[in-house]
């Protein structure tokens, strides 16, 4: 019999704004989908209201469906600066390369600078669903 590696077991959609004094970091974990759009639709429009830049980091994700990545989207368009994605998942990698906003945003491949957190805004687990 064949051994196969384990596969990570998906989790809950969470997603977390952190605010320091120099940019706005959404973080996101688990899966993402309808459940978690409006904490994710939230968190945006409070980025947005920060004027900073953006970054997104999707490391975590396990599951992103189209209301996530059109949420995302909205975010794109109302900030005035280039947001950056931190370490997307291939799963985040296609939807940003088939929605074709993979070209209006930076990905970077690592968290290269380590910032100090002034205030986390918003941590919104959404429960397991049966």
């Amino acid at each position: 019999m064949s051994t196969y590696p384990t596969l990570p077991q998906p989790g809950p959609g969470n997603v977390a704004l952190v605010v320091s004094a120099t940019h706005v970091r959404l973080v996101l974990g688990g899966e993402l989908d309808l459940l978690t759009k409006p904490e994710l639709h939230d968190a945006v429009q409070e980025a947005v209201q920060h004027d900073r830049p953006v970054e997104v980091d999707a490391r975590h994700v396990t599951f992103m469906d189209s209301s996530v990545i059109a949420t995302l989207s909205r975010l794109v368009q109302a900030t005035h600066h280039r947001p950056t994605f931190i370490s997307p998942p291939q799963v985040v990698r296609f939807l940003l390369d088939v929605t074709r906003i993979g070209e209006l945003v930076d990905i970077v491949d690592h968290d290269g600078d380590v910032h100090s957190t002034t205030t986390v805004e918003r941590t919104s687990p959404h429960p397991t669903s049966v």
